[in-house]
């Protein structure tokens, strides 16, 4: 509670709640349904549907391009809790490595790239064949190298520990 009664930490938490501003009106301005119409906290809710997808297959995908956030269930969704509609994101864990602004038209662009070239994988076995699949998607390959390239260009920039001697740490600990 005391570090919360500091001003650098009331400035921390307003970068939050404009990152997430930020991110959200990303994504509406490149069409993509956020189910709030915004955000004006740490979160926001996107409604992945429109992308013929659900949460669980868009949380994989996003998953193998090194993007971290989780699947959601909507009000009253169709798909229930376990394969959902939704997914939700939050802009705490990007704030606390310096992310702005710009990064968050970024995320939103490869999100949205990642997502757009997305479909259902068909069942070819089981009782379920030729139907598509509740869980696996594939996305374009070159569409997925280039959103695991954008990210690692973003993390590159912005390092979690950005004081860690990571060369000593591998001649130390990995021979």
């Amino acid at each position: 509670l005391e570090e919360a009664d500091t001003d650098s930490f009331r400035s921390y938490a307003l970068k939050i709640v404009e990152n997430s501003k930020a991110l959200a009106d990303a994504f509406i301005k490149r069409g993509v349904k956020v189910v709030t119409g915004g955000s004006d906290n740490h979160l926001l809710l996107l409604d992945v549907t429109p992308f013929g997808l659900n949460g669980r297959m868009s949380e994989t995908l996003l998953r193998e391009c090194g993007i971290t956030l989780n699947r959601n269930a909507l009000p009253f969704d169709p798909n229930g809790p376990w394969y959902t509609s939704g997914l939700r994101l939050g802009s705490a864990a990007l704030t606390t490595l310096g992310m702005g602004k710009e990064e968050m038209e970024e995320i939103a662009d490869i999100i949205t790239s990642v997502l757009s070239s997305a479909h259902p994988v068909t069942l070819t076995k089981g009782e379920r064949a030729g139907e598509k699949s509740k869980i696996k998607a594939k996305a374009e390959k070159s569409v997925m190298e280039e959103a695991k390239n954008r990210v690692n260009a973003l993390l590159s920039s912005f390092p979690l520990y950005p004081t860690l001697d990571l060369a000593w740490l591998e001649k130390e600990f990995i021979k």
